[in-house]
């Protein structure tokens, strides 16, 4: 009932490329345990060993170790459901998530593993706003002032404010590295090996937020840095704040990560800002964009000519196209060729004959979009008119995300995942694209449940917390894409599960039976909590069976006792009291790929007696489960 340690897994794949590097030792609570001999290890991966007070480039902080480890560390926290704050529950393939994102993420690590595609977050830029993260490394404002010298204990300033959020203040950006650090190490491996990872961030931490993402995700996997316009009445820098005079800050930042190589960015085209007119140019050729690779080769000679439209080149294209046509490896006919593409169509070819279409030339259409590039200061990065009429400050502009979205090559069964949720401009924006154009992709926000200060308008409207906006803002948004797409909209899943991190469902004798004795240890008889329901246990028992959070789940009866069927009779699973041997054997002749049930659920000592021999005669491949 807890998550595995990652750092196990790393050794496993040690051990299998270097067996001769893993060695064993007694553990802290003296059992046997493997372990890597680094000494060894280093002979491997070196020829010349680096000493440890040798020079060398790296990129390091106070607490970065505890950092790392913390992103390795197991958790024995859970996932709750709330039916009532649902929408479509049992059909819904979206999760809303409340709870520190980097216990749910390590949650998401037992089934998720390499399942996302794209990641999008839209972390604290570290601007002197609270940190709400309960990590032993973030602080928040009020500690933060204390402890490094600008108030005293009774809140009386005692240093300059100008001398605020600068990099003189080290722990400022240590506190933010030690928050971002591990909770990027394991959305890395939630990322499918063509998966994406798209990151919001501001001027404050960008240098250190490159750092942190080459050394997590590689330098080779960097692919862009995109450019978005800020809003208008929040230009003031950082700097400014410390009284130099600086330019105003019109740009905020998208850093773009690759797992691997295996990413492909998709080509978007966006509309010309100028008009189109008869010289303006046309088209590209692979998406490149670059005058020197469009050459007129019907009429104008490479050095001089450039590929432009206008109606006397067409005429020369027709011209040209009959005296070489049986160049033409399409074998084409003027008729087809006009019927095709039209008089004002042009024809490229590889001049060099040494592409992958080796000489042959292709038809280009006119064209009056261009191939985005990385400035995108067409966008704004929030959204100025809020589309849903939530109290929510500054929500992202669902734009921006939705082009993020497009830079992907979706499947049916694609996630996106945001764990800095916010307002869920995230999920407003999967929803809305799957509309559009007959995707389905699924969403999973992430969001610590924030509480509301008492004097704003989101507490006055009735929300505690930012989880609740988030949550009011998806279902909003979704009937209303649903109704805005009639016909098309009506297998749209704009429906969610909200799930609420919590404490495990075992009780601690679960965990510490060394802190129990023969006295104390039958006053807990029972092993479950006695607040949790069989829809809580069921849902932390489908990650330690690699079963998605958001995979169909189907309540039943069984002989009268109620039964859960997660993906047909993939896992069956009962939680219910006085469970007999009659139900046992109506599961088992199901042949269930796995059964789960509590020793608690027994009607008597017999069902638990005859448990296996049931299944041994009608589902022996079954994998069986007691809690």
């Amino acid at each position: 009932m807890k998550t595995l340690d990652a750092s196990d897994g790393n050794v496993a794949k040690i051990a299998a490329l270097f067996p001769q590097c893993v060695t064993e030792r007694i553990s802290k609570d003296g059992t046997a345990e493997l372990a890597i001999d680094f000494d060894k290890l280093r002979d491997e991966l070196s020829k010349d060993l680096l000493d440890e007070a040798e020079e060398r480039y790296q990129f390091t902080w106070p607490d970065k170790r505890a950092a790392s480890r913390l992103a390795n560390e197991e958790t024995d926290k859970t996932l709750r459901p709330d039916l009532d704050a649902s929408v479509d529950f049992w059909n819904t393939e979206n999760l809303y998530i409340e709870g520190d994102n980097l216990d749910v993420l390590k949650v998401l690590r037992e089934n998720y593993l390499g399942a996302i595609k794209m990641i999008y977050i839209d972390p604290p830029y570290n601007t002197g706003n609270d940190f709400v993260y309960n990590d032993d490394f973030a602080q928040g404002k009020e500690e933060f002032e204390q402890t490094s010298g600008l108030f005293d204990e009774d809140g009386n300033q005692v240093v300059d404010p100008m001398q605020r959020n600068t990099e003189s203040n080290g722990r400022f950006h240590t506190d933010w590295l030690n928050m971002i650090y591990p909770r990027l190490k394991v959305a890395r491996d939630l990322l499918s090996d063509d998966g994406v990872i798209f990151i919001s961030i501001d001027d404050n931490e960008l240098e250190n937020m490159r750092r942190v993402c080459n050394e997590i995700f590689g330098a080779s996997n960097f692919r862009n840095t995109i450019l978005t316009r800020r809003r208008v009445k929040s230009l003031n820098s950082q700097f400014a704040d410390n009284g130099l005079q600086t330019l105003n800050v019109g740009f905020e930042y998208v850093l773009v990560y690759a797992k691997s190589k295996d990413f492909v960015m998709r080509a978007l085209r966006q509309k010309k800002a100028v008009a189109k007119t008869e010289g303006q140019w046309q088209g590209f050729w692979s998406n490149a964009d670059r005058p020197t690779m469009r050459y007129d080769v019907l009429g104008f000679t490479p050095e001089t000519g450039q590929w432009r439209s206008s109606k006397e080149k067409a005429d020369i294209a027709v011209a040209n196209f009959k005296k070489y046509q049986r160049e033409f490896a399409s074998k084409m006919t003027l008729e087809e060729y006009s019927e095709k593409t039209g008089i004002t169509d042009f024809i490229k070819r590889d001049l060099n004959g040494k592409g992958k279409n080796g000489g042959v030339y292709h038809w280009v259409p006119p064209t009056d979009t261009t191939l985005r590039t990385s400035n995108w200061t067409d966008i704004e990065v929030s959204q100025i008119i809020k589309e849903i009429d939530l109290p929510f400050d500054n929500p992202k502009n669902r734009t921006l995300i939705a082009e993020l979205i497009k830079l992907s090559e979706f499947s049916s069964t694609d996630i996106v995942l945001d764990f800095f949720s916010g307002s869920a401009t995230t999920a407003h924006a999967v929803m809305k694209l799957n509309a559009e154009d007959g995707g389905h992709r699924k969403f999973i926000m992430v969001q610590l449940p924030e509480v509301t200060d008492e004097k704003s308008e989101a507490r006055k409207a009735g929300y505690e917390t930012i989880c609740q906006i988030g949550e009011e803002r998806i279902r909003r948004a979704g009937k209303k894409i649903k109704e805005e797409a009639g016909l098309n909209g009506q297998n749209l899943d704009i429906g969610f599960r909200v799930l609420k991190l919590d404490s495990s469902n075992m009780e601690d004798v679960f965990y510490t039976p060394e802190n129990f004795d023969a006295q104390n240890i039958f006053t807990t008889v029972d092993n479950v909590k006695s607040d949790r329901t069989p829809l809580d246990l069921l849902f932390q028992v489908m990650p330690e069976l690699n079963i998605e959070l958001s995979a169909k789940i189907e309540e039943k009866e069984v002989n009268g006792k109620k039964v859960f069927f997660v993906d047909g009779t993939y896992l069956v699973a009962t939680f219910d009291t006085d469970v007999n041997e009659s139900t046992v054997t109506e599961i088992a002749k199901m042949k269930p790929q796995y059964f789960v049930m509590r020793d608690a659920s027994a009607a008597n000592d017999n069902v638990l007696d005859n448990f296996e021999q049931i299944f041994r005669h009608y589902s022996p491949d079954t994998i069986r489960k007691i809690l």
